[in-house]
């Protein structure tokens, strides 16, 4: 524990699944700078479906302030106004949380914060051990059935601050408010609250992660018929709204209970209230199953084969993981023409409905 530093950057980009696995990271830096104020240097928002570092960190203490970072940017007077900020704020000591993009753009951004004043680096992942996702095997020889989650990638990048605890539950809390728990549930209401609800978002902003909705609409048709009555909440973006509704029509018709759309009223950490009033969530390999996954409710979670297994899986040992390894597996595409996503589309209806059952006759049973 080191109590004298008194001003900690942390670096950190991406949007809410981003946010979610370096919990366990966020919850050690605090712990490790407990008189420090802790600020993030992270990517200003890029795309409408990404909600901001803020938006899913604000009230977990963790952070207590952010400089926005330019991503893509050309400009010049850009990069010399964040410059002049971080010097400004003068950080002692910068964590680097960035995700693996390979050593060459770790110098340059080590070059980048060294022209902020900043001298002092934990996490930098400056070997192939650290850049990959193999416990800190340097080849992928012997790693296959072993590959490692990105939430203990990133802490064992830093672990000179100490043991990140990633597999506790304390790790992974948002440290949601009551306030923000009463909007989750003035939203759904207290009848389909009371109807064992089943948590859905069939969003996602990759084209290689999508699933389909009418896959969706056939899923959800079988799930109503087989747990009649329960209510089905639909968890996502404000443009996920009309999609979910399609795919909630089967629901309805099939002798489903109350479909509660939440998408778009709730902001992400009122998401994760309301995510945690579910018996289980469906979805996608998305920022919803993250939070989903870090306030405990069990997942089951679809996966394209873009990344390599486990890596963004949901932690813990409650989910269910449907991943399906084709010879493309690993490609990290956002869009995939040319093999169809056949990773993802080889996924059945058929064999959801079955892990979905499952769960439930496991966790939320129909007697």
């Amino acid at each position: 524990m080191d109590t004298e530093t008194r001003r900690v950057l942390i670096y950190r980009l991406g949007s809410l699944g981003d946010m979610v696995v370096a919990l366990p990271s966020l919850h050690l830096i605090s712990r490790a700078f407990p008189n420090a104020e802790r600020r993030m240097l992270t990517n200003l928002p890029v795309h409408a479906k990404a909600p901001t570092a803020e938006a899913v960190l604000a009230g977990t203490g963790l952070v207590d302030g952010y400089l926005g970072y330019p991503v893509g940017t050309r400009s010049g007077w850009e990069l010399t106004k964040l410059v002049w900020a971080v010097r400004r704020w003068k950080p002692e000591v910068v964590v680097y949380l960035a995700s693996a993009r390979g050593i060459a753009i770790v110098e340059r951004d080590e070059g980048f914060l060294r022209k902020c004043g900043v001298k002092r680096f934990i996490g930098l992942p400056l070997t192939e051990g650290l850049q990959r996702n193999f416990y800190g095997a340097e080849t992928d020889e012997g790693c296959k059935g072993n590959w490692e989650p990105e939430a203990e990638r990133l802490a064992r990048c830093i672990a000179e601050l100490g043991d990140a605890k990633v597999g506790q539950k304390a790790s992974w809390d948002l440290h949601l408010s009551e306030k923000e728990r009463a909007e989750a549930v003035r939203q759904i209401g207290a009848q389909a609250l009371e109807r064992r609800p089943i948590a859905v978002s069939v969003g996602t902003k990759v084209q290689a992660k999508d699933w389909g909705v009418e896959n969706w609409r056939a899923l959800l048709g079988r799930v109503a018929d087989v747990y009649p009555r329960r209510t089905l909440l639909l968890v996502g973006a404000p443009e996920e709204s009309a999609a979910s509704e399609f795919a909630a029509t089967s629901w309805r018709t099939n002798g489903g209970g109350q479909v509660v759309n939440l998408c778009g009223r709730l902001n992400p950490r009122q998401s994760a209230a309301a995510l945690e009033t579910a018996q289980i969530f469906i979805g996608h390999d998305s920022g919803p199953m993250h939070l989903a996954a870090a306030v405990g409710t069990p997942c089951v979670a679809l996966f394209a084969a873009r990344n390599i297994p486990r890596m963004w899986f949901p932690m813990g040992d409650k989910h269910t993981v449907i991943y399906h390894e084709v010879e493309c597996a690993g490609c990290g595409l956002e869009t995939c023409v040319d093999e169809g996503k056949r990773c993802l589309l080889s996924i059945e209806v058929g064999e959801v409905m079955e892990a979905v059952g499952e769960m439930l006759e496991r966790v939320a049973p129909k007697h």
